[in-house]
């Protein structure tokens, strides 16, 4: 499996376990069965783009970054990202018959012509294979902290976390496998109508804070009583996903608070937190205080 493939995995999983969405239920609500979405959620083979549409339809999720990853994944799995073959070392070049004699007259031009052609065509290869990748990892919003987080080297079929504790700080929860299967601390809807969900790992050791239905230029940071890692949201790829901070360390009984700032000058932070360890909550923005004198 490759990394893409193993990226992709990871995140439908987690999709679905936040979903709570069991195989049957995928089955019964989807066009696939119960063993395809088991071949699919072990990394066993690709999922149809189909599928990938159908489960975020159902986990309720923006399914944008999904098929980014998808497309990504089905260009490696099906041969299309492999770049062409390194030229041979020199030493192994096809060498000329000692009997050989010169070139006929005339031809020295000829023949040197259709090595630039050869050229000219290898590089234009190149530049559009080239292309097509960074045109789909454009596809693919992250905060610049997450574009620069390294992939680990080798990544087990297992899907083993990749990090713990302050070891997480920092990171990407995706790249480092700590975004499958985790805990939802507290939810919260913002005063414009966007949603701010706070994760914890307990495999990890680490929480992060994730949103969608945000606007270009809303930003959200989260805490742990140690450093703060946030998220801007930049265009409008990213303002059409879910996007997520990076990790930061936390223990049993710590306190994850979570600030969400919309994009207008006088827009107020909006903050909230949970225990980790404690009941899942849900909140939502106060109400405007009622005028003296007015009836609700």
């Amino acid at each position: 499996m490759t990394t893409e493939h193993t990226r992709l995995v990871t995140a439908l999983r987690e999709l679905r376990a936040g979903a709570g969405l069991s195989l049957a239920a995928l089955a019964e609500r989807t066009a696939y069965s119960k063993s395809s979405w088991e071949r699919y959620l072990n990394g066993k083979s690709l999922p149809p783009r189909q599928a990938v549409r159908e489960l975020c339809r159902l986990a309720n999720e923006p399914d944008g970054r999904l098929l980014a990853l998808w497309e990504i994944a089905e260009s490696h799995w099906s041969g299309r990202a492999v770049a062409p073959a390194p030229a041979p070392p020199p030493d192994e070049a096809p060498r000329p018959h000692p009997q050989e004699g010169p070139p006929p007259a005339g031809t020295g031009r000829r023949r040197l012509g259709g090595s630039r052609l050869l050229v000219v065509l290898a590089s234009a290869y190149t530049v559009v294979v080239g292309g097509t990748a960074a045109l789909l990892f454009l596809l693919l919003p992250a905060p610049e902290v997450q574009e620069a987080e390294p992939l680990p080297a080798s990544v087990p079929f297992s899907l083993a976390p990749q990090c713990h504790g302050a070891a997480c700080e920092g990171r990407d929860p995706m790249r480092l496998i700590c975004g499958l299967g985790p805990d939802t601390l507290a939810s919260y809807r913002t005063a414009t109508g966007a949603h701010v969900e706070l994760r914890h790992s307990r495999k990890c050791g680490a929480s992060w804070a994730r949103t969608w239905g945000t606007e270009i230029g809303d930003r959200l940071d989260v805490t742990a009583g140690g450093p703060t890692h946030g998220v801007l949201i930049r265009n409008k790829d990213a303002a059409a996903t879910f996007m997520y901070t990076e990790m930061t360390e936390v223990r049993p009984g710590s306190i994850v608070r979570a600030c969400f700032r919309h994009a207008s000058a006088d827009g107020e932070q909006e903050c909230f937190g949970a225990r980790v360890g404690g009941a899942a909550t849900t909140t939502r923005p106060p109400s405007p205080p009622v005028a003296s004198g007015s009836r609700e």
